[in-house]
């Protein structure tokens, strides 16, 4: 039969290994997030670095590539990027449609053809 000391001491040294175990955890999870990230961000979003010289940082250097990744190599949001817009031209500068769908030009002049099929 086992001595109530030893199950205590057991449990002590479990209860202080787990909070190693969740930061040990959550910094897996962390590079993990960051590495996929890294890969599936297109090519010309990437800052500062090629792609593939971010996932080699992101990949040997761990959590510290990781967080290099987050504050220099990733893309920036649209809203820095429209900050960045202002401050070097004094004023925004219009934002082209991303697509067809999005050109009211476009959807004008389709909405005109689709009409004179019908007449």
């Amino acid at each position: 039969m086992e001595r109530p000391e030893n199950t205590i001491s057991r449990r002590m040294a479990y209860a202080a290994d787990m909070p190693s175990v969740l930061l040990g955890l959550a910094l897996l999870a962390f590079w993990l997030y960051c590495l996929f990230d890294v890969i599936t961000t297109p090519e010309e979003d990437v800052r500062n670095l090629p792609k593939l010289l971010w996932v080699l940082i992101v990949v040997l250097l761990l959590d510290l590539g990781g967080l290099l990744w987050l504050l220099l190599g990733r893309p920036q949001s649209e809203q820095a990027v429209q900050r960045q817009r202002m401050s070097r031209t004094g004023r925004p500068r219009p934002v082209m449609p991303r697509g067809p769908d999005d050109d009211p030009d476009f959807l004008r002049d389709l909405d005109r053809r689709l009409r004179k099929e019908d007449d």
